[in-house]
């Protein structure tokens, strides 16, 4: 079959969606995936030639000059989302999310082509919320999502949130020794997101060098690119054995290792919290409709995890949340036992059976 993947330029738009291309191409698909075109410089593992870029932009109310810029790429985009959609001439579309996936599975659903989107948050999205009602199926990450879709249910399946194929449970030794960390003291893992979080950031690095315990704790902190040369003087002297990098592709081996991770709760994240069950600080990020303290309430409601709303932070608060949960042993193995509730499952591969079985 001909597969048309487009998704939003985001890493969790992303991320889920060339791990469902890397499961139909083993499978024997063509696939073709479709980026916005701000993402031509992001380092992808697909090969060059299965990928296409559009123009996007996001349009406003607003009249003014930047507005009209915005509305010429938004044209240009929905035009060569049309001319991909001929020339490549897929038995199905799937869409990721975005107002940038609006345009082409509009033009495949109107050319007739199966349709299929994927909502990885817990609130539905702006475009899928409206390409919903359109389309052959919806898939979910989370079954609460179905609640507010406004579709007939035999119309919504509930698969997971796919994620990358390196991302596998490692020994905590083999994990320990590639950080060239120690055995026998705790590990805290803290990180914004694939963009980073200066505020997550900031406060992390006030609140833990007054940890009392701290000769006992290593830090492992993915800040981004924007914050690591000023972090990576702070933490110099800030008396913890830490490892700053802006950027860790390997996530499977932080994964692994940490004992606790301060995060915020993209729907990406909460699927890896659930895939590896590391107890959790939540700081949802406050704004994009709040999806991400919906995704945070679930783990929350599970008890894998505490949530801190972001406008309550501060590093007063986060250093208290961080001493009781430390110094309790027991639990944070009630936090990691509590993720058994959440049904193990391989979200790539029912998606990539949903897409297949639409034909």
């Amino acid at each position: 079959m001909r597969i048309l993947i487009v998704t939003g330029a985001s890493g969790g738009h992303i991320f889920p969606a060339i791990a469902l291309t890397e499961a139909l191409k083993k499978s024997g698909q063509e696939v073709l995936l479709v980026l916005p075109q701000k993402n031509r410089k992001d380092d992808l593992a697909v090969a060059p030639e299965q990928i296409k870029y559009i123009p996007t932009a996001v349009l406003s109310l607003h009249f003014n000059k930047k507005n009209i810029t915005n509305f010429y790429f938004f044209l240009r985009g929905f035009w060569e989302s049309l001319r991909i959609v001929i020339q490549f001439k897929p038995d199905v579309a799937v869409g990721f999310g975005s107002l940038n996936t609006l345009a082409l599975i509009f033009w495949a659903w109107l050319f007739r082509i199966k349709t299929i989107i994927h909502e990885q948050n817990v609130i539905c999205g702006r475009a899928n919320k409206l390409l919903a009602k359109l389309v052959d199926r919806v898939a979910v990450s989370f079954s609460q999502t179905s609640e507010s879709l406004g579709i007939a249910p035999e119309k919504i399946v509930l698969t997971g949130n796919p994620l990358r194929k390196d991302l596998f449970r490692l020994k905590k030794k083999e994990a320990l020794d590639f950080f060239k960390l120690e055995e026998g003291k705790q590990v805290v893992l803290i990180t914004g997101g694939s963009q980073g979080s200066h505020r997550l950031n900031t406060v992390c690095l006030e609140a833990l060098p007054a940890y009392p315990d701290k000769e006992n704790l290593q830090v492992i902190h993915i800040c981004g690119t924007g914050d690591f040369s000023g972090f990576s003087a702070a933490y110099s002297s800030a008396g913890l054995t830490y490892k700053l990098f802006d950027f860790l592709p390997q996530m499977q081996y932080a994964y692994s290792v940490a004992d606790l991770i301060i995060c915020r709760a993209g729907a990406t994240t909460i699927a890896e919290l659930q895939k590896f069950r590391i107890p959790a600080i939540l700081i949802p990020y406050p704004f994009a409709y709040a999806h991400q303290l919906a995704n945070a309430q679930v783990l929350e409601i599970a008890k894998t995890a505490w949530v801190i709303q972001d406008q309550e932070l501060t590093a007063e608060k986060l250093r208290m949340k961080f001493s009781e949960l430390f110094k309790d042993a027991q639990k944070l193995e009630s936090m990691r036992r509590a993720y058994e509730q959440f049904q193990e499952q391989d979200a790539t591969q029912l998606l990539a059976k949903e897409v297949c079985t639409l034909v």
